[in-house]
């Protein structure tokens, strides 16, 4: 309490309040000094209420009231909780006075009105500099173009709007979070451009940042909310279902290149574009593993076709046509003519070799009959064979019939007993295996509840992380206005006494939780052992009384013996029980002192002598009062 009176003193004294130097504690305030510190504190809290009441109390008793019922009365509108009266300033008690300096100490404004212009933060500077700006701007009346000269010009005409134009940026960054290769770095410290550097006009600098920053929070926010709503409950790693995702997207590239390749006309012309997608379409074969040395209908005709590459043949004919102009016009025509006749013969070529990928085709439909008729006979002769195989063996059976028939009986009822040995065998491995099968199945069930247990866990540690973060953040914001309003303080004000006393206090609050940790820790484990001694003298007893009273029923001395042990267990829980109501009466003793404490710390006996002394000085003020009337 002294760290919080000395605290609760320096308030005061900022509100202008005059307390002594020898004043250390709220226990040493008298009644003067307790009407000025709240006078003073309602006329910073609130100048209009406060300018009306009187910091010095007058001599006489029914003034003094008057002031006690005011102070009380505006301490009630400002919001007072507790209860509140004249009696509270003219007979104070130490608790009450504390509870209502501290309630008014936390109604003080906290900025000076001096202060109130400096920034609390770096985003509250930002947002009164551009309130700032609007309002200069609006301040100044709008004229029109031909009447604007200097600065109206330049913050009234339309020159510098622009539109907000994005373009793509390089930017020295790593989004995977593995290391960086030594080249990348080189590259980025050497060899890269500035932003500004890669945009064509400066006035996209802005949109472009902006609009990469807003890709990269939105990519970030759409894996964070994908993770956790279908990575999580793939049971994957990350590495592992981004891979996945990666395969399952390249497959469905690679399915619709496919399809648009099945689609096109079969007697069409080859062009580049085809080309192109054919050589995806292997590429795409070649990364997908075991699939790089298959092909498509679509990927076997281009290869087949452009054995004789027309494309090339094209090139000649543009390198040619290059030539001719430099040529002399003699031989112009007889060129033109050995052209016509190279288009010919590429025309036929062409037409050559669709009538081959027809043959091709054709051939291939023809080749797969028959190769499923070859393996439908190839199988058909198998099962002849098999059937010629069996049927000559019985022939070669047939001459010692009765001999082969006593010994394919024989075999039979050797195999019918190695059958049933081989069921009893079966049987008992059946029986483990099923247990086994059992215990697996409960355990694969136990780890399905402990891995959804988990993942609930997991859940609500995202979320515990979510508000932790957003509460890091506010904190962090709060951090720096309380810089920023630091640094605006005036700097000749020296607080490092005030901020010792407020490290004391915490060191003082954090030893008294762990004294009061170790207490609870230290009661439950007495209350956990007389819980456990308890049962155990209950449950020795119970044994004890069935032994001796089975005995007691033969033996007369056994009897006298059963006897003293219930009287012996009688007389251990009425002890058991006085130890208990010591401790209850202890402890009630304890809260009896500790109410004697608090109502000697209300001075009960000397605010009575006040109130007497009062009394006897308004009764001597009314008889004179009365004389005065008399004589009048």
């Amino acid at each position: 309490m002294e760290e919080v009176d000395r605290i609760l003193i320096h308030s005061l004294r900022s509100c202008g309040t005059e307390v002594p130097e020898e004043v250390q504690s709220i226990r040493q305030f008298n009644t003067e000094l307790i009407v000025e510190a709240v006078v003073r504190c309602l006329r910073v809290i609130n100048p209009s209420v406060g300018s009306s009441l009187g910091h010095v109390l007058p001599p006489g008793m029914s003034a003094r009231f008057r002031i006690g019922t005011s102070l009380a009365q505006a301490c009630q509108d400002l919001g007072y909780p507790g209860d509140i009266g004249y009696q509270t300033f003219l007979y104070s008690s130490e608790p009450d006075i504390r509870a209502l300096l501290i309630f008014l100490a936390e109604k003080l404004p906290r900025d000076s009105p001096e202060d109130s212009h400096q920034p609390a933060g770096k985003s509250v500077l930002l947002q009164r500099e551009i309130a700032a700006k609007i309002k200069q701007q609006l301040s100044i009346p709008w004229l029109p173009a031909s009447c604007r000269a200097g600065t109206l010009w330049k913050s009234q005409s339309t020159h510098q709007l622009h539109r907000f134009h994005s373009r793509s940026l390089t930017v020295a960054n790593d989004p995977t979070g593995k290391s960086i290769s030594a080249e990348r770095k080189e590259y980025w410290q050497r060899y890269q451009p500035l932003v500004t550097s890669q945009l064509p006009h400066l006035t996209s600098v802005a949109a472009s940042l902006l609009e990469r920053n807003m890709a990269e929070l939105s990519t970030v926010q759409e894996w964070d909310s994908e993770w956790k709503s279908q990575g999580l409950a793939s049971r994957l790693s990350q590495e592992d279902y981004r891979r996945r995702k990666r395969q399952r997207l390249q497959k469905r590239i690679q399915e619709q290149l496919r399809q648009c390749s099945l689609q096109l006309p079969e007697n069409q012309a080859p062009t580049s574009s085809s080309q192109d997608l054919a050589d995806m379409l292997k590429a795409f074969n070649m990364s997908g593993g075991s699939n790089q040395n298959k092909g498509s209908r679509f990927t076997h005709t281009q290869r087949f076709t452009y054995q004789q590459d027309p494309q090339r043949i094209n090139e000649q004919m543009q390198r040619t046509a290059e030539i001719l102009p430099k040529k002399d016009a003699q031989n112009a025509d007889a060129e033109q003519q050995e052209i016509t006749s190279l288009q010919e013969q590429i025309d036929s070529l062409e037409q050559e070799i669709r009538g081959l990928s027809e043959s091709n085709k054709l051939l291939q439909l023809t080749l797969g009959q028959v190769e499923a008729e070859v393996n439908e006979r190839r199988r058909s002769g198998e099962q002849k064979e098999d059937v010629v195989r069996v049927k000559k063996r019985a022939v070669e059976l047939l001459p010692d019939a009765e001999n082969n028939l006593a010994k394919l009986q024989a075999l039979v009822d050797t195999s019918g007993q190695r059958m049933v040995n081989l069921v009893g065998q079966w049987e008992t491995h059946r029986v483990r295996l099923i247990d086994e099968y059992r215990e697996l199945k409960r355990a694969h069930q136990e780890q399905e509840d402990e891995s959804s247990k988990w993942m609930k866990d997991v859940k609500d540690l995202y979320g515990k992380i979510r508000g932790a973060a957003d509460e890091a953040k506010r904190k962090e914001e709060l951090y720096k206005q309380l810089v920023s309003e630091y640094e605006s303080l005036p700097k000749e004000v020296s607080r490092a006494a005030y901020t010792q006393r407020i490290l004391e206090i915490v060191s003082n609050i954090k030893k008294q939780k762990e004294d009061i940790t170790k207490i609870l820790s230290d009661t439950k484990d007495l209350q956990k052992e007389i819980n456990n001694l308890t049962g155990k003298v209950d449950r020795t007893f119970v044994v004890t009384d069935e032994l001796v009273f089975k005995d007691a029923k033969k033996d007369e001395p056994v009897r006298k013996a059963y006897k003293y042990l219930a009287a012996l267990h009688e007389n251990c829980s009425q002890l058991i029980q006085t130890i208990e109501d010591t401790g209850t009466i202890l402890r009630e003793i304890r809260d009896l002192e500790e109410q004697i404490e608090t109502e000697t710390a209300k001075k009960t006996l000397s605010n009575l002598q006040k109130i007497l002394e009062d009394y006897k000085s308004i009764k001597q003020e009314n008889s004179q009062l009365l004389s005065r009337v008399r004589e009048a």
